[in-house]
């Protein structure tokens, strides 16, 4: 069952990883798409994948942290599909790493910027167009660190993160009764080219897998499957969830 048949999506940080899973995923279901990321040629590829297998899409790329980009992408939503009905704002980056105390103020600033601002950003045009239509789903793409694990080195990522989950529950009370629904989705370790930038060695993976409760690392694909089920009528009476889909991880150490 093609289960956003007709609905128009933007995707962000769509070149690689659960972006890139889910554009795949959402087109074989029947979206039409605007994908985003910074690398052009990446979403262009992407986009030749798309639609070889019969799927519509375009792209736009730039930068998440930039107000112009975010009301672009929408812009492109309405202009090439006539409107838009779902966001899956992906983007985000793990910024600067290392003790407090070395951490930079522009390493803090620029984490905020692309997870927190550029969150904010792509809800500020997305929201109002989806509520003119009287419907839409918006996810972004949080994490359990700063949420339910606190990990040593990762405080402006953490922070940038946790601030994600408190912007999905107070959009998703403001809008709700306007028809949009506003969640995020709480990855576990995933194993993307940002998880292996942390994890670099084989070792280290198999680690990082173990702080797991199902022992594993996650496929993009199942993480693409539940941003699916967040952003379609299966989770029509989802609204300001922050939706472990973490492995265990949360609930293991």
């Amino acid at each position: 069952m093609r289960t956003l048949q007709d609905r128009i999506a933007i995707i962000t940080g769509a070149s690689s990883g659960i972006g890139r899973a889910a554009a795949r995923l959402f087109a074989a279901h029947g979206a039409k798409l605007v994908v985003g990321a910074r690398r052009r040629d990446a979403l262009a590829r992407l986009v030749d994948e798309i639609t070889a297998d019969g799927g519509e899409a375009s792209y736009l790329a730039g930068d998440v942290a930039d107000d112009d980009y975010a009301r672009a992408l929408v812009d492109a939503a309405q202009e090439r599909y006539g409107g838009l009905d779902i966001a899956f704002n992906n983007a985000g980056a793990l910024g600067e790493l290392g003790p407090l105390e070395q951490l930079t103020l522009a390493g803090w600033e620029r984490t905020l910027a692309v997870n927190l601002t550029g969150a904010f950003l792509a809800a500020r045009h997305q929201a109002p167009v989806m509520a003119v239509r009287g419907r839409g789903s918006i996810v972004f793409t949080s994490t359990f660190v700063g949420h339910t694990v606190g990990m040593p080195g990762m405080s402006a990522y953490a922070a940038s993160k946790a601030g994600v989950l408190g912007l999905t529950r107070a959009l998703a009370s403001e809008y709700g009764r306007r028809g949009v629904r506003v969640n995020a989705l709480l990855p576990g370790g995933t194993d993307t080219p940002m998880g292996r930038s942390v994890a670099s060695t084989p070792e280290l993976r198999a680690g990082v897998a173990q702080l797991h409760a199902l022992g594993r690392l996650a496929t993009p694909e199942e993480l693409a499957a539940c941003a699916l089920f967040l952003v379609s009528d299966a989770a029509s009476f989802v609204t300001g969830a922050a939706m472990l889909a973490d492995g265990g991880v949360s609930i293991f150490r």
